[in-house]
């Protein structure tokens, strides 16, 4: 039987494409109310342009940048004010830059720290009393397996994505008797765009961003008396075949 979220509203961030954009779609055809975000005001309008064609739930598209507090609680007041509630947030805005730790700059450090995490502590702590108000509800970290698994070249990424781990289960601690669920999603190898990298037939191998879709879903289909808390994704083979 297909999830109904309808009546539900939700706020994904950095959705406008690949595994946010995913994501949304999901959550749009299973009837929520979705907030989609991302920096780039001509891309976030194509989305919801695209989404609101499913006949699903209505998305809004609010550009935005969850390293700006002020923009965080735009994001969740247009959930709340326009969409009427908040139930479900997935906190998937990400950004990677690697090298050695002479090379990272002062810049890149706190893009990737002020995104990664920061971001989602801002967005996490304007939804909270939300989703509090409405009963409880989820939060999902998009994580990664670098939150577990230093990478060469990942000083900085690897401290957001171990510090949002850490985040993630601390705040299901002091949230989950509020009937607020936190999971933190850990994917590895995934075929999306990142980096500069553009999905590509070639890494059909890899995990696609609708299998994260999907797995967010069964999520929200869970009993109310279970959390899966931590959740590690890895590709069923290491490489492409050949």
């Amino acid at each position: 039987m297909a999830l109904d979220l309808g009546g539900k509203t939700a706020v994904v961030t950095g959705s406008s494409k690949g595994i946010g954009y995913f994501i949304a779609e999901a959550l749009a055809r299973a009837g929520a109310n979705v907030v989609i975000t991302a920096r780039k005001a001509a891309e976030v309008e194509e989305a919801a342009r695209a989404l609101n064609e499913l006949g699903g739930g209505r998305v809004v598209g609010v550009p935005s940048d969850v390293r700006e507090y002020e923009d965080v609680r735009r994001i969740i007041s247009t959930a709340v004010n326009e969409l009427g509630g908040l139930d479900i947030l997935v906190n998937n805005a990400g950004v990677g830059r690697f090298a050695p730790i002479d090379e990272i700059t002062v810049e890149q450090w706190h893009q990737m720290i002020d995104t990664n995490l920061t971001g989602a502590f801002y967005c996490a702590r304007e939804a909270v009393p939300h989703l509090r108000a409405r009963g409880g509800g989820w939060i999902i970290n998009i994580g990664s397996l670098a939150g577990k698994n230093p990478i060469q070249g990942g000083t900085a990424y690897n401290a957001s994505k171990f510090g949002l781990l850490g985040f993630s289960e601390a705040m299901m601690l002091d949230v989950r008797e509020d009937g607020i669920r936190v999971t933190c999603i850990m994917p590895g190898s995934v075929d999306t765009w990142f980096n500069g990298k553009k999905p590509s037939p070639e890494n059909a191998w890899m995990i696609q961003p609708r299998d994260l879709a999907r797995i967010v879903m069964d999520l929200l289909a869970m009993p109310a008396n279970v959390l899966p808390s931590r959740i590690e994704v890895r590709p069923a083979k290491r490489q492409a075949p050949g």
